[in-house]
């Protein structure tokens, strides 16, 4: 018969060491709460519908609402928000597209949720947390969740933090099966900005028409 004390005491302290749902997720609204700037490079890789795609670029976030999403692969690529609207822009395209922010469910928009005044827990459904896969270090974990009021599109958001809740990749998982996957590195905080840096300028020869948010 195996001594019961040691193995409560194992079990006691793997309890203090792993955080539960909601603890984490504070963490995470805390630390994003208090930033008024945050950049990162990304690799964005869809998989579904017969594809598997990977794109790479740099994210720049601003308080209040500002977002930029500058790609490298493929070069040119563009997607941001200037606070109030939304624009899409891809190279060699005769036309950029704009949209009111409030209609925006792009699946980058779960990120809008950063540098603002966001409680995890009210964001996401269903909060649930687990040690992050491929994880050997124990030092990642998994909040994952559905956003309100996309549960018709999205299956889960998953995010993928470590004990001070800094974000390092975030999963999105579609109804249809297909997911992306968003994996973020070099993340510098408080950065200098300007509200130029999220204003679109159309290169030579391109319009900016309205339209849907983008897919």
């Amino acid at each position: 018969m195996k001594p019961i004390l040691p193995l409560l005491l194992i079990a006691a302290t793997t309890s203090a060491q792993q955080p539960t749902a909601a603890a984490l997720a504070k963490r995470v609204d805390d630390h994003y709460n208090h930033l008024q700037s945050l950049q990162a490079h990304y690799a964005e890789r869809y998989q579904g519908m017969g594809l598997d795609r990977t794109e790479t670029g740099t994210l720049t976030l601003r308080k209040p609402g500002r977002m930029r999403w500058a790609y490298d692969a493929p070069a040119g690529k563009l997607f941001l928000l200037d606070g109030h609207d939304a624009i899409s822009y891809t190279p060699g395209d005769a036309q950029a597209t704009r949209f009111p922010e409030k209609e925006l469910d792009d699946l980058r928009s779960p990120l809008r949720f950063l540098l603002g005044h966001t409680e995890l827990a009210k964001e996401l459904d269903h909060l649930s947390l687990a040690p992050a896969s491929q994880n050997p270090s124990g030092e990642l974990y998994t909040l994952s969740g559905t956003p309100k009021g996309m549960s018709q599109r999205l299956q889960s958001l998953s995010l993928t933090v470590n004990a001070a809740g800094q974000i390092q990749s975030m999963r999105v998982q579609e109804v249809d099966g297909s997911q992306t996957t968003f994996t973020f590195s070099n993340m510098r905080e408080n950065i200098p900005t300007t509200g130029s840096d999220f204003n679109f300028t159309p290169p030579s020869g391109v319009s900016i028409v309205d339209g849907t948010a983008p897919l």
